[in-house]
């Protein structure tokens, strides 16, 4: 049996073991996507305990400790200590076996805490507590501190083209962070047209632009202009968040004038108008990133903010979405070919939160490989709900099979969390585990420098020369 996870946890056999030590272990860390707090970059940010930095905005927590049966003030509340909430997910996690909370909780507690061995429950939450609080008082231990630990060498945050990316400008003009840290194009608020309050964030964009948006020519004016903003501060790449993926051919001039005011006037918009202006816009951005050699990012699939009375009191983003099941295929091709026919599609990532969608994702990349680049439209790599083992593992055999797991980007965090890195480790220990499990069923040669170099381009050589 071997221990909770020790030195040679979920490597199995002695060539996952070999590839895990001497190759995948000490590879630097590119997270080309998360939700990180860019301020507290910038200013270093300290936390005031192990209840800030593992339980604030982290919504993964928040849905298992609901599901364990704990109530809602231990959990958000405004009223509630760190120290009790921290209390609370003590008391919840017995209850997380089987979930990935629990590997990466206790990897957190052994990576940064130095609490190898010691199991989070109600028993042991006083220690870890302390031993957890105390560490946070040492140098290495505020936001940045936190990074270096884990050797991440970049990130990729995410930022709406309104943000002024005032933090961005900080961190860029500080010589003590050895870092890329760089800003990501998500342009959803814009896209979204049906959605409460799109006229006053156009509003917004619009002051961010010094543009007053009042027709469909000015909004592609004032988005012109916050992509060049973003390019002079380290962008390179985009993300769309697409609840659904639809596409329609792109209308006229007229037609879509007609949409955008009615959008702006709170008019209600029947599912095609909705569909035409989304379409437009779209791929009126697809070409703008391949005119600034940016990445364009696809997130599809997830029902959001689907329990009524938790949104109502406490926002999106909280734990209650889950995985949709619309239709991907068709419109998804339809679009990336709508690009690639006047040659303009920009090297894409495509995420599905629908696990059954893995194969349409990898088949679908695999239409629009021209050549250009090395894996120019990528499968990503498994998302939200689907970052876990089973999930990972899944998204990466329909990608060896189907298309080139060689050329895959590897892992992200997508976190809110300044200790969510060890999930890299997670991510890279089941990769050497697979490619161990070839080896030693004979179904690659047992030759390391082969294996070796396929580990280290997917755990950081990829997705560097992508992102860096």
């Amino acid at each position: 049996m071997q221990p909770f996870l020790g030195p040679d946890f979920l490597l199995q056999n002695e060539p996952a073991r070999k590839l895990y030590h001497e190759f995948a272990a000490s590879c630097p860390i590119v997270d080309y996507h998360n939700h990180l707090d860019t301020k507290a970059i910038a200013e270093d940010h300290r936390f005031s305990d192990i209840g800030e930095v593992w339980l604030a905005g982290d919504h993964y927590k928040w849905r298992a400790m609901r599901w364990a049966g704990i109530e809602e003030a231990r959990i958000t509340g405004k009223n509630t200590s760190y120290h009790d909430k921290f209390n609370a997910f003590a008391q919840a996690i017995p209850k997380f076996l089987g979930n990935p909370l629990y590997h990466w909780t206790h990897l957190e507690m052994s990576r940064y805490f130095g609490l190898e061995g010691t199991v989070l429950s109600p028993k042991t939450a006083d220690h870890v507590w302390q031993v957890c609080n105390e560490k946070l008082t040492q140098p290495d231990f505020s936001a940045r501190g936190l990074l270096k630990q884990q050797n991440v060498v970049m990130l990729g945050t995410t930022d709406d083209p309104a943000d002024s990316l005032i933090y961005h400008a900080q961190i860029i003009e500080d010589d003590s962070i050895d870092m890329v840290v760089r800003p990501t194009f998500r342009p959803d608020n814009a896209v979204k047209i049906e959605k409460d309050g799109f006229a006053a964030y156009i509003a917004r964009l619009g002051d961010a632009a010094a543009i007053q948006i009042t027709s469909y020519e000015k909004l592609l004016e004032a988005m012109v202009s916050r992509l060049d903003h973003f390019d002079a501060h380290g962008c390179r790449a985009s993300d769309h968040g697409l609840d659904v993926m639809r596409f329609a051919p792109v209308p006229g001039a007229a037609e879509l004038e007609r949409i955008f005011k009615a959008g702006l006037n709170g008019i209600p918009l029947p599912q095609e108008d909705i569909t035409a202006y989304q379409s437009a816009l779209q791929v009126f951005l697809g070409k703008q990133y391949a005119k600034r050699g940016w990445v364009m990012q696809l997130h599809v699939g997830a029902t959001r903010n689907n329990r009524t009375r938790l949104f109502r009191a406490l926002g999106p983003d909280v734990g209650v979405d889950g995985i949709g099941d619309s239709e991907l295929a068709g419109p998804l091709n339809a679009f990336l070919d709508t690009l690639d026919q006047e040659d303009m599609l920009p090297r894409t990532v495509l995420y599905s939160l629908d696990p059954n969608k893995n194969e349409i994702i990898v088949t679908t990349a695999g239409n629009f490989q021209d050549g250009t680049y090395a894996g120019k439209v990528q499968a990503g790599t498994g998302w939200w709900h689907n970052d876990q083992l089973d999930g990972m593992e899944r998204q990466m055999t329909a990608l060896a099979q189907m298309g080139l797991l060689s050329q895959f980007l590897g892992m992200l965090t997508d976190s809110r969390s300044f200790l969510s890195f060890p999930r890299h480790e997670y991510f890279r220990r089941l990769l050497c585990k697979m490619v161990g499990e070839w080896m030693d069923n004979g179904h690659v040669p047992a030759n390391y420098e082969l294996t070796g170099s396929l580990v280290k381009d997917i755990c950081y050589n990829n997705s560097a020369r992508w992102f860096l």
